[in-house]
């Protein structure tokens, strides 16, 4: 744990106190990620947010990393004394970039004084890596990147934490599918080791169903509680996890791919108003499905059906149950920008 950092605004980047745990006892750990496009929401909406999580910053495979926080972020952040801890990414969450961080001695060195120099030089509260995409093969290199990368983080000043694709067990599971997305994606994380390391997890319990899979649910409670109970059963504390929400919606369509001359089923992230204005354009209603929390619908495009799966504040504020059932730390939400408007409100009166 690291001690709270004094509140100052430097010229680059602007700080709040820092800490490895809840800023209040009796709320909810509030962060949420933020794109280019999501500036003016959180800016908005800053007196709701304890962390905001600019996907800004990335790490090419010498172990340099490049980036800046919007200034219109550092201003808010430190008017509403919100933490800034700004992602640090595989660009492109490419995989041969980061292997060959933890394989060359020399882009290893470099990432560590990296990773000092960026929490240091900006006066960040945090650093919270999202190193995805990360081959099974190469899970042990990668916890141990972690330790020492934390050590040096931690005397910059800055908290460390880490969003982390999630899984249901160790089984790789029963096809070719299941098996390449657990040796790529979900199986290369130690939990325990990298939570006993860290802060903090951001446990990314989203992108259930994706453009590369079936249609199905952006988050299913089910399977979120299922990938939850897994974690914990792994001896991770609650009050280092924070639970991964979506805010976004997915879109499901068919489409030609000329340069492959084949047909293919594109699944898209999508803003909750696009959804809404999908569904009204297809004059269909969605339907609330109890089991996964969220609505769905499905209609007909010249005889091809679509599917469209919807996170808006009911699904929202269904699955924050989750956090408070199991008590956990807080909440991670992917990402500002696209979530219904109606969360704010809802999450205003469940504040009260």
């Amino acid at each position: 744990m690291t001690l709270p950092r004094s509140f100052r605004l430097a010229a680059l980047i602007g700080i709040a106190v820092a800490g490895s745990h809840p800023l209040h006892a009796q709320k909810l750990e509030a962060l949420w990620y933020t794109r280019g496009e999501g500036v003016t929401t959180f800016v908005e909406h800053a007196d709701q947010i304890s962390i905001v999580a600019p996907q800004t910053f990335s790490m090419d495979s010498n172990g340099m990393i490049r980036g800046r926080v919007d200034p219109r972020i550092v201003a808010a952040a430190h008017e509403k004394h919100v933490q800034i801890v700004p992602l640090v990414t595989n660009p492109g969450f490419d995989q041969p970039t980061f292997h060959r961080v933890l394989t060359n001695a020399v882009a290893w060195k470099n990432a560590m004084h990296s990773l000092a120099a960026m929490c240091r030089d900006n006066h960040l509260d945090g650093i919270q890596f999202d190193i995805e995409n990360v081959n099974i093969k190469d899970k042990e290199l990668f916890t141990k990147f972690v330790r020492e990368s934390t050590d040096s983080i931690h005397r910059a000043g800055c908290t460390v934490s880490a969003a982390l694709v999630p899984r249901l067990s160790d089984d790789p599971g029963g096809n070719n599918y299941h098996a390449w997305i657990y040796e790529n994606w979900r199986g290369s994380a130690d939990y325990k080791a990298l939570a006993d390391t860290m802060d903090f997890i951001s446990y990314m319990t989203y992108a259930q169903h994706t453009g590369g899979s079936t249609p199905g649910p952006v988050a299913g409670y089910a399977w979120m509680e299922a990938c939850l109970k897994f974690l914990l059963s792994l001896g991770v504390p609650p009050q280092k996890i924070s639970l991964g929400l979506a805010s976004y919606s997915d879109w499901w369509y068919p489409v030609w791919d000329a340069k492959k001359s084949m047909s293919l089923v594109r699944g898209s992230d999508i803003v909750h108003q696009r959804a809404v204005n999908l569904a009204k354009a297809a004059n269909v209603k969605p339907t609330w499905d109890d089991t996964q929390k969220a609505y769905y619908a499905m209609w007909e495009n010249h005889g091809v059906f679509e599917h469209l799966w919807i996170e808006d504040a009911r699904s929202f504020m269904a699955k924050l149950e989750l956090v408070k059932k199991y008590k956990l730390r807080g909440y991670s939400v992917w990402v500002l920008g696209t979530e219904d408007p109606e969360i704010w409100t809802a999450l205003r009166k469940d504040a009260k």
